[in-house]
């Protein structure tokens, strides 16, 4: 995993950076066991990412419904990660995992 300064930044300024690196090693497990690596910048956006679904579960704030149509194109594997990952941060809707997997099928473009 690389973290860029940036990402360490967002990490230490976090409220909850305990969490936040908790689920940040959990993502981890995932993308390793399914063979996808990020870049540093693609770390960090994800990392972003995650702090503000903390954020929302913290503060019990949700992000707008999305159409699940829209995803059709991402891969099983993508979705099945981040509803891992959004289950893993618990309280949070099931749209999340839709916004999250866009990270993940990105990634594949790097192997």
């Amino acid at each position: 995993m690389e973290i860029t300064e940036e990402a360490k930044e967002i990490i230490e300024n976090s409220l909850y950076q305990n969490e936040l690196r908790k689920i940040i090693e959990y993502t981890d497990d995932q993308l390793v066991s399914n063979d996808i690596s990020l870049s540093g910048i693609q770390w960090t956006v994800l990392i972003n990412h995650l702090k503000e679904m903390i954020d929302r579960k913290k503060e019990g704030a949700s992000i707008p419904e999305v159409d699940s149509a829209m995803f059709s194109e991402v891969s099983s594997d993508s979705l099945l990660i981040a509803d891992n990952i959004v289950k893993n941060i618990g309280n949070l809707s099931e749209d999340e995992k839709y916004i999250l997997s866009i990270h993940f099928e990105a990634a594949k473009e790097n192997n």
